[in-house]
């Protein structure tokens, strides 16, 4: 159950069985697909001499040239390739596709096909991005591709088209036909769970696996159950660049940072390609800090270097003072950039004050004291606006119900220090989209006084530190379904049933996963032998990206005829207000 390894094999099928000197055409979401799991260096090594896109109409005739053809079967990508192969640029076609292709879609190409250029037709299942080899993405996230249209309740058209065909294209690459599973007071789980079963019964043959002894699980699970993970700042390395700086596709853009050279201004963060980072990207701050300063010693030792390195700082002089180590060693150059950077951010934005707060409002139930260190903390303008917002959406969430809550004095207090009204207005936004009322279970553990002692020890025990005490709510949802434990009430299945404890688990988050949560995912996997996870999501959240789908979402619903704004929503308003 490795995506990478998965996407990497349909890969080199394609390649290997096209000898010769080949060019390899793509549409954008393909492009993004490949360069995941391959570089550019490693396709010309296979003789792919030429890498392009199918839109692009101004590439020239090389007629000795055998041409792959990798594309996602929608409108666009083949209307592309209908007018390539109209006027073909390359001797012979092999066409790939990553999900299935419509009847009418072959015959249309088999017409146009009049130069007899195709030689061959075959679907391979790589629709999906892969990250890491337990983590992949849809790259759904709004407002390109909205989750909701008018309420909670109601899929967007075409984001359930793409994440239906995501999910069966990752089935079939996995080789699993698995029982379905869904969270119950998800509307959208559920119809994702029936279309896929669906789905799945209609394309028989192609689901036709050797049975295991276990059947493997898809569990779907709905982000608006959770909506604290992503809120809370991270402290492990992949999870802090993509909090604080951004990971798009593999790549984080670094051209807004100060002084940076040019040769770092976009850099990939791929761990198949780069072993540093696959070693160190679970690792916290200081750990990794360690890592990248063994790594400069050692060369240091070879090149009998005199400099004194004690911090990040040093590390980076270093780098500046020694082009030839720039030259020789740019993959560590481009950590000691990176962890340079979230050392810069973490000190200017005090989120280590920061930090400590969120984890207590995640983990504690302690009014008086977090509201009096949030009340100072909010006041302060050398906190920046979204680290206070997030603040007060943890607290909003923890003290929803409470007769002691204070959301609408602190919403007086971010206005009068200078936030927006705009940023403001995401408090309410978030209650309506996750509060109390949208969730399945008790996320704090406030209505169970059983839980809460549960949680007090688990406080006590294997805490690393202050800044890592809370647990997503998929750790124990994915421990139940390990144990066979998981509640039918609260995730019932499409159809059969079982009591077996599977070894193969793919879980799905609808509304997007997380950093934090794939670390999770890899610390069960190396702590049950025997037990494989993937986790998957429509995208992978940081907190902006998480804040901005929840303002998108709400704003679409109130721009429908049957949405209202809700209880929660209106009682923060007119406190407000009033």
């Amino acid at each position: 159950m490795d995506v990478i390894k998965a996407v990497q094999n349909y890969l080199n099928k394609m390649i290997n069985e096209v000898t010769g000197m080949k060019v390899l055409l793509m549409d954008a979401e393909t492009t993004s697909i490949i360069s995941m799991v391959m570089t550019q260096t490693q396709l010309l090594q296979r003789e792919v001499y030429l890498i392009d896109r199918i839109d692009n109409r101004q590439r020239e005739k090389m007629r000795h040239l055998r041409c792959i053809c990798f594309l996602r079967p929608t409108g666009e990508s083949v209307q592309a390739l209908v007018e390539e192969l109209r006027e073909p640029r390359y001797g012979d076609y092999y066409l790939y596709f990553s999900n299935t292709l419509r009847k009418s879609d072959i015959e249309r190409l088999a017409e146009v096909d009049e130069h007899e250029v195709v030689r061959e037709v075959q679907e391979y299942y790589a629709d999906f991005l892969s990250i890491n080899a337990d983590l992949f993405s849809l790259n759904l996230a709004a407002p390109q591709n909205p989750l909701f249209v008018e309420n909670l309740n109601t899929w967007d058209t075409r984001t359930f088209s793409r994440t239906t065909e995501g999910i069966l294209a990752l089935l079939l690459a996995l080789k699993k036909k698995p029982l379905i599973r869904y969270e119950k007071s998800s509307a959208l789980a559920k119809k994702l769970a029936g279309e896929l079963a669906y789905q799945i019964q209609q394309e028989g043959p192609l689901f036709d696996f050797r049975r295991p002894d276990t059947p493997p699980i898809l569990l779907i699970m709905d982000r608006r159950n959770d909506p604290v993970t992503p809120l809370l700042l991270q402290w492990t390395y992949q999870a802090m660049v993509h909090e604080l700086i951004g990971i798009s596709n593999g790549r984080v853009d670094l051209s807004g940072l100060p002084d940076v050279r040019p040769e770092m201004k976009e850099v990939v963060l791929n761990p198949e390609q780069d072993s540093f980072y696959r070693k160190s990207m679970y690792l916290n701050l200081g750990d990794l800090g360690g890592n990248i300063k063994t790594y400069v010693d050692e060369y240091q030792t070879k090149h009998k270097s005199s400099a004194e390195i004690n911090s990040i700082a040093d590390m980076k002089k270093f780098v500046e003072d020694y082009p030839e180590f720039r030259k020789l060693s740019g993959n560590v150059t481009k950590h000691v950039t990176l962890v340079g950077e979230l050392s810069r951010q973490v000190s200017r934005q005090h989120l280590m004050e920061v930090g400590e707060l969120e984890q207590s409002l995640a983990v504690n139930d302690n009014h008086a004291q977090d509201l009096k260190v949030l009340r100072s903390m909010l006041e302060r303008t050398d906190i920046p606006d979204d680290a206070r917002i997030r603040l007060v959406l943890l607290y909003a969430l923890r003290y929803e119900k409470s007769q002691s809550n204070a959301t609408p004095q602190l919403l007086d207090l971010l206005a009068r220090s200078g936030v927006s009204d705009k940023k403001i207005a995401v408090v309410g936004h978030l209650i309506q989209f996750a509060g109390t009322d949208q969730r399945l279970e008790d996320l704090f553990s406030n209505q169970n006084v059983f839980a809460r002692t549960k949680n007090v020890f688990k406080g006590l025990q294997g805490v690393e530190n202050v800044y890592t005490q809370h647990s997503p709510h998929l750790v124990e949802t994915i421990q139940d379904c390990i144990k066979g434990r998981l509640k039918d009430q609260l995730y019932p299945l499409i159809e059969g049933s079982t009591r077996d404890k599977p070894q193969d688990i793919i879980v799905f988050m609808i509304g997007g996963a997380t950093y934090a949560e794939a670390h999770e995912v890899a610390k069960l996997n190396a702590s049950n032998p025997g037990v494989r996870i993937v986790l998957g999501g429509t995208t992978v959240h940081n907190s902006q990206s998480f804040l901005r789908e929840v303002a998108e979402s709400v704003s679409r619903w109130g721009k429908g005829s049957t949405a209202h704004s809700s209880p929660p929503l209106e009682r923060l308003r007119t406190a407000r207000l009033g």
